[in-house]
């Protein structure tokens, strides 16, 4: 049920996600899942994103509110017309999309094959770019959408392992703020959240290192690697009308590691 804004203060009506619609890729683990889970605890209708069904199912049971999933390969550039359109169909064309579906092989600049670098680009850059391209059709119709890309640390600097990631994670940055300035002056507001060392399963090399993740974390202002809810502060302004001033911007969710 749709919330009456009528009864919220300015402030909640200013932060107020519900009845909107989102597409969330990558919505099967770490920091796509939460986004979902944390947009449908919200009143957002959510379209959860993931090449892995059966992790789907168990996310879209976990979680309380008006879920759709789709199991598809992203990284397959030919599927994502049809992707777009199976989204649309279950709620709507959505208001909201968030790319954090990615890909890191950790391969050394002489390891990386045609193979992996077309992967790594067509998953964490080119869908970005023709689902929203597909998206925000409707979203100039009514003039409000909100694209929150996932950017990275290695949108700014270079870590070892990480030169095919890191080139489609700068190229994340650029991509935002090109998209800015396509689309905002039709009240679609695109921004990026780069985030620091959260555990997931794609930095899982790094936490397994008890020392290495320890090294990380004193490398931020704050002295800690991140946590999970530390996302839902910047996800809730992103997605909101707070942010109707704020696009082709990267928030560096980092606890100050891109600081020092």
């Amino acid at each position: 049920m749709q919330m009456d804004e009528s009864t919220l203060s300015p402030t909640a009506r200013l932060f107020n996600l519900a009845g909107k619609i989102a597409c969330v890729t990558g919505a099967s683990s770490g920091l796509g899942r939460h986004a979902a889970t944390f947009l449908a605890q919200n009143g957002v209708r959510v379209v959860g994103l993931s090449r892995r069904s059966e992790e789907l199912i168990k996310w879209q049971l976990s979680v309380s509110g008006d879920t759709h999933i789709i199991s598809a390969d992203l990284s397959d550039r030919s599927a994502l017309h049809d992707v777009a359109g199976e989204v649309t169909q279950a709620f709507g064309a959505p208001d909201i999309l968030i790319n954090a579906a990615g890909i890191n092989t950790r391969q050394t600049a002489d390891e990386v094959t045609r193979e992996d670098w077309n992967m790594t680009m067509n998953l964490n850059l080119s869908a970005p770019f023709f689902l929203a391209q597909y998206f925000a059709g409707n979203m100039k119709i009514n003039e409000w959408g909100r694209i929150i890309n996932f950017a990275s640390l290695q949108s700014f600097r270079a870590f070892p392992g990480g030169i095919a990631y890191g080139a489609s994670k700068a190229a994340i940055a650029q991509l935002t703020r090109a998209m800015a300035e396509a689309w905002s002056p039709f009240g679609i507001n695109a921004n990026a959240i780069a985030p620091g060392f959260f555990k997931t399963e794609l930095t899982s090399a790094v936490f397994d290192d008890p020392e290495r993740a320890a090294r990380n974390a004193a490398q931020t202002c704050i002295g800690r690697n991140g946590e999970y809810n530390d996302l839902d502060g910047p996800l809730q302004f992103l997605c909101s009308d707070a942010s109707a001033y704020v696009t082709g911007q990267i928030l560096c969710v980092d606890g100050g590691y891109t600081a020092k």
